[in-house]
């Protein structure tokens, strides 16, 4: 949360202007706190988003530090490249194998559509800046935010070690698609073989008859997973266990929802924290593989598979 392109800022999610003072902040606080208490009829999730707001923006220096990264101070500190994470210790560790690019096509898109969107003539420093990501057109926000949701979810793949396989962006032209359809990733592991979704609608979701719901939600994630799932898995000639999909976790009541089978396939939601837990342990009612099979369904894919 608010370190999503899509998600509210601070500011909006405690309905105060950014350059209101720190009375009529607090004051803004304490009736959005009233307003969304879950003992009064509020929605539990977004009473902890304002908390979560008020801890970022609530004290003077806290304050400053948050305008300065998400655009609202003088000197906006960029974000949201992907190239700008702090420096960690080198991890030696054996990785998951992996293929194509994750969030690749989706941040090439926003590139060129960003710069488009900025007017010609116009030279755009750094696309990545807060400041010019907040005003963008919400397709561009969301489409930025998608890219870093697919990064964020294969990296946590990728940590799970050489027992697994995973795929990015992988071409899967449904009949009436859009012309992009893919499969953000497909993951092989000893629990299964499953089509993953990795979403950031920048707001918390639930859930109703087998799909996903939302104020930012649109379209039928779960059902648009499931048929590119069936075209790769025609293409490749494999039976997928599982369909997962990937959310913030601040997004999600619960770290995994089981929605039960949905056209007849185990589908998950589940927080990104929780995902690699997931898919140690299998989604409840995936069929499981193992030995040899494991190097035919990696065979099978590594031929049928294209990326997008």
């Amino acid at each position: 949360m608010f370190d999503s392109p899509l998600s509210a800022s601070a500011y909006d999610v405690l309905g105060v202007d950014p350059a209101a003072d720190e009375e009529a902040l607090r004051k803004a606080y304490r009736l959005r706190l009233r307003q969304t208490h879950p003992d009064t009829g509020g929605d539990a999730l977004v009473f902890i988003q304002v908390q979560r707001a008020w801890d970022l923006v609530g004290t003077v220096e806290a304050r400053a530090a948050y305008d300065r990264g998400h655009g609202f101070g003088e000197a906006a500190a960029p974000e949201w490249s992907g190239w700008r994470a702090p420096a960690r210790p080198a991890d030696t560790r054996p990785k998951a194998r992996s293929h194509g690019q994750p969030g690749g096509w989706r941040r090439e898109r926003y590139l060129t559509l960003i710069r488009e969107w900025a007017g010609r003539g116009v030279t755009v420093e750094d696309p990545y800046d807060p400041a010019l990501v907040r005003s963008a057109p919400r397709e561009l926000r969301r489409m930025l935010a998608d890219a870093l949701a697919e990064e964020a979810t294969a990296r946590v793949v990728s940590d799970l070690g050489m027992g697994y396989t995973v795929w990015h962006d992988v071409a899967a032209p449904v009949r009436g698609g859009t012309g992009d359809d893919k499969l953000d990733h497909i993951v092989l592991s000893p629990s299964g073989l499953y089509a993953v979704l990795s979403e950031d609608f920048g707001a918390p979701v639930g859930v109703r008859r087998g799909e996903i719901t939302g104020d930012g939600v649109t379209g039928t994630p779960v059902a648009d997973l499931l048929s590119r799932m069936r075209t790769v898995a025609r293409a490749a000639g494999v039976r997928f266990g599982g369909a997962i999909i990937v959310l913030p976790d601040d997004d999600l009541m619960q770290a995994v929802t089981d929605l039960g089978r949905v056209r007849g396939i185990p589908v998950v939601l589940v927080a990104r924290g929780a995902l690699g837990n997931v898919l140690r342990q299998g989604v409840p009612g995936a069929r499981s593989v193992g030995g040899n099979e494991i190097f035919d369904i990696r065979t099978r894919l590594q031929q049928a598979v294209r990326f997008v």
